[in-house]
């Protein structure tokens, strides 16, 4: 199964958010690379909000180049089998905590935000990801600062759209 595929499933059984679940389903359906970066049109991307093994805090980056404390994730990759895979692997690479463990292995919500040319959309299906005992965390060349949140500082310091997916992570727990 091509990762497309995968996407349009994982969609059609997601049960939020139908008007935007909807939004992606047609994008995939009018645009076959959809998924990629290369897809002036927007694209879709995964990524994953890590928690603590304590279920207290969670991991934020300090993106690089938008300066916004941030989940972890990014762009899909052709080596992706699924979407959960996406964000799983993007989780890792920006966290730098192997281990890691999807919540329920099915998505928490989506965001579609508009990003600078060429592209003009992500198309964000969003996963949370508990880091496992003992985790360690290492600042990726994507990120300025990496740092754990307790859940009544998210608000503080990232945007709403962080917020909601802490909110939805929250009632998932």
């Amino acid at each position: 199964m091509s990762l497309h595929d995968d996407a349009v499933l994982v969609l059609k059984a997601y049960e939020g958010q139908a008007e935007l679940r909807q939004a992606y389903l047609d994008h995939l359906s009018a645009h076959p690379d959809g998924m990629w970066k290369a897809c002036g049109a927007g694209h879709l991307t995964a990524s994953a909000l890590v928690i603590d093994p304590e279920r207290e805090r969670v991991l934020l980056t300090l993106h690089k180049k938008l300066n916004m404390w941030l989940q972890m994730g990014g762009h899909c990759e052709p080596g992706d089998a699924t979407v959960a895979a996406a964000a799983l692997r993007e989780a890792e690479e920006e966290s730098g905590v192997a281990g890691l463990t999807l919540l329920a292995g099915r998505p928490v919500r989506l965001d579609r935000h508009p990003i600078p040319a060429p592209c003009h959309w992500h198309l964000d299906i969003q996963y949370a990801a508990l880091a496992p005992a003992g985790a360690v965390e290492a600042i990726s060349d994507e990120s300025l600062d990496l740092r754990w949140f307790g859940y009544d500082e998210v608000a503080q310091v990232a945007d709403e759209s962080v917020v909601r997916l802490l909110e939805a992570t929250r009632a998932r727990l």
